[in-house]
C-alpha cells in the first residue's frame, strides 16, 4: 500500500484539477474562434438612425428594423 500525506494529496487533486479545466477551457476556445466571419456585403448602416444592422435577405435597399428606414447598398 502506497502511504501518502493528506496535505500532498490535496495539492496533487487541485494541480490535477486545475490542469484539467485549463486544458478544457483552451479547446473550448480553439472551437469557438474557427470560421466566425461574416460577409461585408450583409452588414448595412441606417443613414437616418445610424444603427448598424445584418441583413442576409436583401441585396440592394433594406428596411432598417429600428427606424424603419429605406436604406441603399
Amino acid at each position: 500500500m502506497i502511504v501518502i500525506d493528506f496535505g500532498l494529496a490535496v495539492a496533487l487533486f487541485s494541480v490535477v484539477s486545475v490542469g484539467l479545466t485549463l486544458a478544457v477551457w483552451l479547446w473550448v476556445k480553439k472551437e469557438k474562434d474557427k470560421d466566425l466571419g461574416l460577409d461585408p456585403k450583409f452588414i448595412w448602416y441606417c443613414s437616418i438612425c445610424t444603427y448598424t444592422y445584418i441583413n442576409t435577405k436583401e441585396e440592394v435597399i433594406s428596411i432598417c428594423p429600428r427606424c424603419g428606414n429605406y436604406n441603399k447598398k
